[in-house]
């Protein structure tokens, strides 16, 4: 009996569709392997090209993890019997995206994955580590087993893929900003190579045996941790956490709420971070045991 793979995503733009396409193309080539497709669609979907307005207002109810209303999956999907789930991801605001999150606290996400194992995908611009702290909750929440864990990330630094993600975002196409800045997202070159960790993670399938799979996926570049990124991951999401609380409080004043988290988030971004930048590298050596232990813990599935 042929073993079936069940990939779930949502993808605004399509560029986390084709990494889960290409992580899937090992099972997709044998003929022992089914592999169906799950789109999450919200019944009130997301702008893209995003507006201002509309990118700012999803920030509270995405950190707060917040589920919108979704569509039923197919009942193929329901009823199907899956061996192993690819949970393919966009982070929002430091979160796993509003569509994601929606279907994880949902009836259906415990139909589905209960029992199951599970490998995550992330598509993102460069802070994944507590989102995907928190997707680890959310897939224990309804039974499921995550064994494994591959990111995929703009590895330009950090203030030009800010410069380039909102070229994207808010332009809709993925284009050099000027004709001089590189392409915002995951490189296509990345992308393309994502069939090896599809390999790895088939290769764990045939034998059943996932308990060595992330320290696999690790050692193939996966998991690419940088220190500094997660330093300020784990700042970002207190200082979000009392943003987000604030605006949801009330829906008083949500609009000038949102103009003053929008403003406090540039200033972040091109004041605070590289000032932050420094004092990280001043005491970066008083740090090695905490950046260790921070390392192992996010680079793991446990």
């Amino acid at each position: 009996m042929n073993k079936r793979i069940l990939v779930i995503y949502y993808s605004q733009t399509g560029q986390l569709k084709e990494i889960a396409q290409n992580m899937v193309e090992p099972f997709e080539q044998d003929a022992s392997y089914e592999v169906d497709y799950y789109n999450i669609q919200p019944i009130q979907d997301y702008p893209f090209p995003w507006d201002n307005a509309s990118f700012f207002g999803v920030f509270p109810d995405s950190f707060q993890q917040i589920p919108t209303a979704i569509k039923p999956p197919p009942e193929k999907v329901l009823q199907g019997d899956y061996d192993l789930i690819i949970l393919a991801y966009q982070i929002w605001f430091l979160t796993p995206a509003i569509p994601i999150n929606s279907f994880l606290k949902s009836t259906y996400a415990d139909q589905i994955i209960k029992g199951k194992k599970v490998v995550s995908v992330i598509g993102c611009r460069n802070m994944w580590a507590k989102a995907q702290h928190k997707m680890k909750q959310l897939i224990q929440n309804v039974g499921g087993e995550l064994v494994g864990n591959v990111a995929f990330v703009d590895r330009h630094l950090n203030h030009i893929s800010v410069i380039t993600i909102v070229h994207w975002m808010m332009g809709g196409k993925k284009d050099r900003k000027f004709g001089i800045f590189p392409k915002p997202g995951v490189a296509q070159k990345d992308i393309d190579q994502a069939s090896g960790f599809g390999e790895l993670v088939k290769n764990a399938s045939k034998t059943n045996d996932f308990s060595n799979l992330q320290n696999e996926i690790a050692e193939a570049g996966g998991v690419d941790i940088k220190p500094f990124i997660i330093f300020m991951d784990e700042k970002a999401n207190k200082m979000f956490s009392i943003w987000s609380r604030f605006i949801l409080k009330n829906d008083k004043n949500r609009k000038l709420k949102l103009k003053f988290f929008k403003a406090y988030l540039l200033t972040a971004i091109w004041v605070i971070s590289p000032i932050v930048y420094l004092i990280f590298l001043l005491t970066y050596p008083l740090r090695l045991n905490q950046i260790k232990r921070k390392k192992a813990f996010y680079s793991g599935v446990n």
